[in-house]
């Protein structure tokens, strides 16, 4: 069996996401270990780009769902690539319980892509109604946060049962919090996005990049295996950096 094209421009814009993340990330470390101090809890600065990073990585996921689809996709080989999201989901969780023991990785970013994976496959085809969706799931958060307030309902929302939903009035002690909502929302609009731009003439989305695009494309390509051994390796060289240093 031929393997399927690539599009570069999605592989690409992925890339960047990960070179993006690298240095959040770096930074995030370096604090950690006290070389730089920062807030990135708090300060706007960081916990804006923590979103957008985000929102990023979850519109190229869904315009990776929307080229798989329209390539014809089986689910077997679907639930292959979903079984490991869903084990590297895992292994963050170990890990982070490890290093991070009272505030661990529950429902992060991985967690929440497994999850939003299977709901897009299940509602790729409403097409146009995808645009609206994800508003409405943009929205949900907020909006069910405000209802929820005064609520005795609120408990049970912000427990670890429900918790990944996103319908919460207090945020959950974690590292890493990536809901249901209002997530779904970003991947949604990313479907919707590479269901319109397949339409087009496609010519530009899968010409071939070349340079540091072509670059960022080849990293793009191995986002879930990069996304499991950055952290550990800039630990590890911190760690050895702080013990060179005596």
């Amino acid at each position: 069996m031929s393997a399927t094209p690539r599009f570069d421009a999605i592989d690409a814009l992925r890339g960047a996401a990960l070179l993006w993340m690298t240095a959040f990330h770096l930074g995030f470390d370096l604090n950690h270990f006290g070389y730089w101090q920062q807030d990135f809890y708090r300060d706007p600065f960081w916990t804006t780009q923590r979103t957008c990073i985000l929102s990023l990585f979850l519109f190229c996921a869904g315009l990776g769902q929307a080229v798989a689809l329209q390539q014809g996709q089986p689910w077997p080989r679907f639930w292959r690539r979903w079984s490991q999201v869903a084990g590297g989901a895992l292994l963050v969780t170990f890990g982070s319980a490890l290093m991070y023991p009272g505030s661990f990785i529950f429902f992060g970013v991985l967690h929440g892509i497994a999850l939003m994976l299977l709901v897009v496959r299940l509602t790729s085809g409403w097409g146009p109604w995808l645009w609206p969706a994800g508003a409405l799931a943009l929205a949900a958060a907020p909006a069910g946060a405000v209802v929820l307030a005064d609520s005795p309902w609120a408990g049970a929302f912000n427990g670890a049962g429900l918790s990944w939903l996103g319908l919460i009035t207090v945020k959950p002690v974690t590292e890493d919090y990536v809901p249901l909502l209002p997530w779904l929302g970003v991947m949604w609009w990313g479907t919707a996005t590479g269901q319109w731009l397949q339409r087009k003439p496609p010519a530009w989305l899968q010409q071939p990049l070349r340079g540091p695009l072509g670059g960022l494309a080849v990293w793009g390509r191995w986002s879930l295996t990069y996304y499991l051994l950055h952290q550990p390796a800039m630990i590890g060289a911190l760690v050895l950096l702080g013990w060179l240093r005596g």
